[in-house]
């Protein structure tokens, strides 16, 4: 994961999809076949417009294995389909407490701040997205908003 992540750093912009896969692909790997089933199951479930039944994909997946962060990531991003921000934003907390360089998930923790009309705390956490992922053109985008936002307020 370190090289791949060094990787990404360094990637040429525009060139990072490749690494991207790789990551998203080893942070998916749970090491039990009927756990990478629910997790695929759920995603499946989201990319059919079902999200209540991937949160119950995914809460199986992390009944489970309560240390798989990828399946809190899913299942935040499933509540926050159905409009559950509370139970998205603590499941983004689980995951990147489990899994701290899971910048995708901590890209989705700032949209919800941005939600909960926390500013600059989004600003904070966009820019650390972007130490891990440089071309990662929504945070650059979302940084440049909340930065004109802000007017230049003092962080």
């Amino acid at each position: 994961m370190d090289d791949l992540l060094a990787a990404l750093r360094e990637a040429p912009h525009g060139q990072e999809g490749r690494i991207l896969e790789e990551l998203v692909t080893e942070w998916s790997k749970s090491g039990s076949p009927t756990i990478d089933l629910l997790l695929q199951r759920g995603r499946d479930a989201l990319s059919a417009g079902e999200p209540e039944r991937a949160v119950e994909h995914f809460t199986a997946a992390i009944d489970w294995d309560p240390d798989f962060a990828e399946a809190y990531h899913a299942r935040a991003e499933a509540f926050y389909y159905l409009g559950h921000v509370g139970p998205a934003l603590a499941d983004l907390q689980v995951a990147l407490s489990i899994n701290p360089d899971q910048f995708i998930a901590m890209r989705g923790f700032a949209v919800i701040l941005e939600e909960l009309d926390r500013p600059e705390e989004a600003l904070e956490v966009y820019r650390v997205v972007l130490e891990y992922y440089p071309g990662d053109a929504e945070s650059e985008q979302s940084i440049d908003r909340l930065e004109q936002m802000l007017g230049g307020q003092s962080l």
